[in-house]
């Protein structure tokens, strides 16, 4: 892995082990919600196996911008990084068998089936926790893996608009967006189980004994929505949609510069505020007789934010970007992906990741977050082929036979 723009040769060598080392991680999940968290213990140090159907694979594969592989798109080279893929058919008898025998040598297991999927397939939590009661098992479902709607299809777009987010983006009067056009619920749940499996091997470690962690998409969601819950419950305010805008907070937004560019600017104090006049070179806008009051700002929004966006209209992105950090008012460029790749802040954190992908070049996909000082993560390859690790996991793993690995293959039990 090098970063985009990097001298690979310049890199700090990689310390000798990572701290999910020696740590098995086993994905049965489809796309992205539950393997995302599987992607992030991977990154440092986990070993992931991906368990997929042996005709089809992760639909994901075939989701989003193809590449030259026929079973990897430029999404799936991405999200299913640093995994070995292992073909395997759950419904067949011996499939299952085999999968139990794995999970008996694993550590956690990342599922995002359907409530009642897989204990339709006989892999109730019992059987599971039976063949290994220290397993650590993550279900990622649309609703949870309990109430009404638990058996209801969940998608990242449609737990946003349950949980709360999607109502919130827009503009005002207009109708609610989707925020980024990108499955935010998916990483967020995602997220949420990480630290569910981190917590319970902590207590593993501690009794023996794995659990079940059950992350519900929209309450992930829900979760990161600041203080709607407590403003509705004690004040039965709804939150409306505000555009780029805050309520608690103006200037607050998204200004268009003169070179039809844009910046974000957020002046949450007043002390921002004075900055942010200064830079202007309008400083008695600050004044208390004029804007210098919170309050007074948040009553005269629409004027207050009139004056920003003529002056930042009137000058170039670069200009406007260099006043006010001279001034240090809170100030950003709104990115483009473009942007991101010429911008140098993305090169030097390592932000951009290349790697090399046979049959398809070099992929640039983000880097490992967050950065550790002493065991940093890393990317140790892409989206893997289908089964590519499924003859050295049955013989060295499972202990099979060749013979009876060519034997499963020919049933297409593998």
């Amino acid at each position: 892995m090098s970063a985009v723009g990097s001298d690979p040769s310049a890199e700090a060598p990689l310390p000798p082990r990572l701290p999910l080392d020696g740590l098995r991680v086993v994905d049965v999940g489809n796309f992205l919600a539950g393997p995302y968290a599987a992607s992030i213990l991977g990154e440092f140090g986990a070993e992931v196996l991906k368990v997929e159907h042996p005709l089809a694979g992760d639909p994901m594969r075939r989701f989003g911008t193809p590449t030259t592989r026929p079973d990897a798109t430029l999404k799936w080279l991405s999200e299913a990084r640093n995994r070995k893929s292992v073909t395997l058919d759950l419904r067949h008898p011996e499939g299952l068998a085999l999968f139990l025998r794995l999970l008996g040598k694993s550590d956690v297991l990342v599922e995002n089936f359907r409530p009642g999927t897989m204990e339709e397939w006989g892999l109730t939590w019992a059987r599971i926790h039976e063949a290994n009661p220290r397993l650590v098992m993550l279900r990622v479902t649309g609703y949870g893996q309990t109430g009404p709607y638990r058996r209801r299809h969940g998608f990242a777009h449609i737990a946003q608009a349950f949980g709360g987010l999607n109502y919130l983006c827009g503009f005002p009067g207009e109708s609610p967006v989707l925020p980024g056009t990108v499955p935010l619920g998916d990483y967020i749940a995602s997220l949420f189980g990480a630290i569910g499996i981190l917590v319970a091997l902590r207590h593993r470690d501690a009794t023996g004994r794995g659990q079940l962690i059950d992350v519900g998409i929209y309450e992930a969601v829900f979760r990161v929505l600041e203080e709607i819950a407590g403003v509705y419950g004690a004040q039965g305010k709804v939150r409306e949609r505000e555009g780029a805008g805050s309520f608690v907070a103006v200037p607050h937004g998204h200004f268009r510069t003169q070179d039809d560019k844009w910046i974000a600017i957020a002046c949450t104090t007043d002390k921002m505020f004075e900055r942010l006049s200064v830079a202007m070179g309008q400083p008695h806008l600050a004044s208390s007789s004029l804007y210098g009051d919170q309050r007074k700002r948040l009553a005269a929004r629409d004027t207050v934010n009139q004056l920003v966006i003529e002056w930042v209209g009137s000058l170039p992105r670069d200009e406007v970007l260099a006043r006010c950090l001279e001034e240090e008012v809170p100030v950003g460029k709104v990115n483009s992906i473009a942007d991101i790749f010429a911008d140098e802040q993305f090169q030097a954190r390592g932000n951009l990741a290349a790697m090399p992908v046979d049959g398809v070049g070099d992929v640039v996909v983000p880097g490992v977050v967050p950065t550790l000082s002493a065991t940093p993560g890393r990317i140790t390859g892409l989206g893997p082929a289908l089964g590519d690790a499924t003859d050295a996991v049955m013989r060295d793993l499972l202990g099979l036979a060749a013979g009876e690995v060519a034997r499963l293959r020919a049933q297409r039990i593998i």
